[in-house]
C-alpha cells in the first residue's frame, strides 16, 4: 500500500465515523416501519460507494449508541427463519437531532465544496 493510499484509508475512516450516526438516523427517519440491522445495511449498500459498504457489523455499535442517547429505540421480535431480530425506530428527539445534524452537515459540505472549488491565484 502506498503512502497516499494509507492516508486516503485513514481519511475515509475518520470521515465515515463522523457521519454514520447521521446516515443511520436519516434511514430510520425515512422508514415507514421499524428496521433491523440487515435491512439498514442493505439500504446503504448500494449508495455508500465504499464508505460504509461491507461494514455491516460496524453499524450495530452506532445503533446501540443512538439508542443509549435516546435518539432511537429498539424492540426484539422473534423471527421465523432464524434468531430473534432487533428492530430500530427513531424517536421524536432523534428526529429533531437528525434535522439539526443534517443542517450542520449541509453547511459543512457547502463550505468544503466551496473551498475545494476556489481557484488559487
Amino acid at each position: 500500500m502506498t503512502d497516499t493510499e494509507v492516508f486516503l484509508k485513514k481519511f475515509q475512516k475518520e470521515l465515515a465515523s463522523g457521519t454514520v450516526a447521521l446516515v443511520l438516523l436519516t434511514v430510520l427517519s425515512r422508514a415507514s416501519q421499524p428496521l433491523y440491522g440487515y435491512q439498514i445495511a442493505k439500504q446503504l449498500e448500494g449508495s455508500s460507494e465504499g464508505v460504509i459498504a461491507g461494514k455491516q457489523s460496524a453499524l450495530y455499535p452506532v445503533l446501540r449508541n443512538l439508542e443509549g442517547a435516546g435518539l432511537a429505540e429498539s424492540e426484539i421480535e422473534p423471527s421465523i427463519s432464524g434468531p430473534p431480530r432487533r428492530y430500530y425506530r427513531i424517536t421524536d428527539l432523534g428526529r429533531d437531532v437528525q434535522r439539526q445534524w443534517a443542517e450542520s452537515w449541509q453547511a459543512t459540505r457547502d463550505f468544503v465544496d466551496q473551498t475545494l472549488a476556489e481557484k488559487h491565484a
